[in-house]
């Protein structure tokens, strides 16, 4: 149980700083071979992965790529947005946990093979230190009045002369196949948007009287949206056709977007980074064996959201 805690823990602080994506590509080989190192069954502790990276990245503006983009757009304040956002945030690494207990309690424990020997792996103490200098200054640059994309150019750009290692080595570790996965998502996002049936659907939406600063109207499309084409993708789809939305429907935007995708792996593209990133290592995460957990994590987050967003008075339920 501590394992399973200090897993989402991790994932959810790391997202917050570092970005979802980046989080779960680096830490689930490392996951999957230290639990086999250990005869544990991984599964239940990938899906804590995910749904923890997932819940954590809704904190910040930096921790996913659909909350850069609304807060680029809408030209958020970094603390304001935490503000609205971190509560949620920890509703969701709650409701994660106390999902992937509850359905995978029997087996978080019992040993589902032989255990493995791992060979001790040096600690390298100078990228340990720039990787936390470089964060910390990313931080205090966020709260300056110096425009988000000059802050990550500066230490971007002095992580970058810093470094020892080669840029072939470097591009040897792209994975590729899962950039051009990525991008077919836009190809999708953009035929649809040129089909002319999302704006429909909002005229539809508006002549009924609804519009999407109502959480009666933002957390369906949300879910529905982020679990169909992706979070991403749907995020840059509505923002197209409501192209005017306050900051207070934006932070809900980001949030009910980012809880959404845990429902499904399809929802987020931590989920799948996640899942291919595993069966690289030779564990299969099924998508039933997801679902299970991430139904009701989403559920039971997406409800504490909503509750937060209509207590404190950023939006109206209906």
């Amino acid at each position: 149980v501590m394992l399973l805690a200090v897993t989402i823990g991790a994932a959810g602080m790391l997202s917050a700083v570092l970005a979802n994506d980046v989080v779960v590509f680096a830490m689930t080989p490392l996951l999957c071979i230290g639990l086999q190192a250990r005869g544990l069954d991984p599964r239940p502790y990938l899906i804590g992965l995910a749904g923890g990276a997932n819940a954590g990245s809704a904190a910040t503006m930096i921790g996913n790529p659909q909350n850069i983009l609304i807060a680029q757009l809408g030209d958020l304040d970094f603390w304001a947005f935490l503000a609205a956002c971190g509560v949620p945030a920890l509703i969701g690494l709650a409701a994660c946990f106390g999902t992937v207990w509850l359905v995978w309690r029997d087996r978080l424990e019992s040993e589902a093979g032989a255990r493995i020997a791992l060979p001790a792996v040096a600690l390298d103490r100078s990228h340990l230190v720039k990787a936390l200098v470089g964060t910390l200054a990313l931080l205090i640059l966020f709260a300056s009045p110096l425009p988000h994309a000059m802050g990550v150019l500066i230490i971007a750009g002095g992580l970058l002369v810093s470094r020892r290692v080669a840029t072939r080595q470097m591009l040897d570790k792209v994975d590729w196949p899962l950039l051009v996965l990525f991008a077919g998502l836009f190809v999708v996002t953009a035929a649809l948007s040129a089909t002319g049936l999302p704006g429909e659907a909002v005229a539809m939406l508006s002549g009924a009287g609804l519009s999407p600063d109502r959480l009666a109207v933002l957390a369906p499309v949300a879910l529905i949206g982020s679990n169909t084409i992706g979070n991403v993708p749907a995020v840059i789809l509505l923002l197209a056709v409501w192209p005017e939305l306050s900051a207070e429907t934006l932070y809900g935007l980001a949030i009910l977007s980012t809880l959404a995708g845990n429902l499904l792996i399809i929802g987020s593209l931590a989920n799948i980074i996640v899942v291919e990133r595993a069966k690289s290592v030779g564990i299969t995460l099924g998508f039933a064996e997801h679902a299970r957990c991430g139904i009701p994590m989403t559920l039971v987050s997406l409800a504490g959201a909503v509750a937060w967003l209509w207590l404190t008075g950023l939006m109206p339920l209906s």
